[in-house]
């Protein structure tokens, strides 16, 4: 990856997701403005946020696909994602943004 470049790969929603009263939505849904999760692959030399395996979310939307090996990958702006997370914390274990 060259510059402020970041490669990422979408994680696949391959379930069904329950709304808050309770109600089944098909994973088959495609749900608009939804932001998703994905983990970075490749980074450019003049990304400072991320590193390669961290989790980071985006609007997947309008993005660079680009295929290799049979999976796909997203090609995007370091500025363009939205959180990073991380798996420890100072205060505690679990998924923080």
């Amino acid at each position: 990856m060259l510059n402020d470049r970041v490669m990422i790969r979408l994680e696949q929603e391959t379930e069904e997701r329950r709304s808050g009263s309770g109600i089944v939505i098909p994973a088959t849904v495609k749900m608009a403005n939804r932001l998703a999760w994905g983990e970075v692959c490749g980074v450019g030399s003049n990304v400072r946020a991320v590193k390669v395996g961290d989790k980071v979310l985006l609007n997947p939307e309008d993005q660079f696909e680009v295929e290799l090996h049979a999976q796909v990958y997203l090609v995007m702006r370091e500025r363009d994602l939205h959180a990073v997370a991380t798996q420890e914390t100072d205060h505690g274990t679990g998924l923080y943004l």
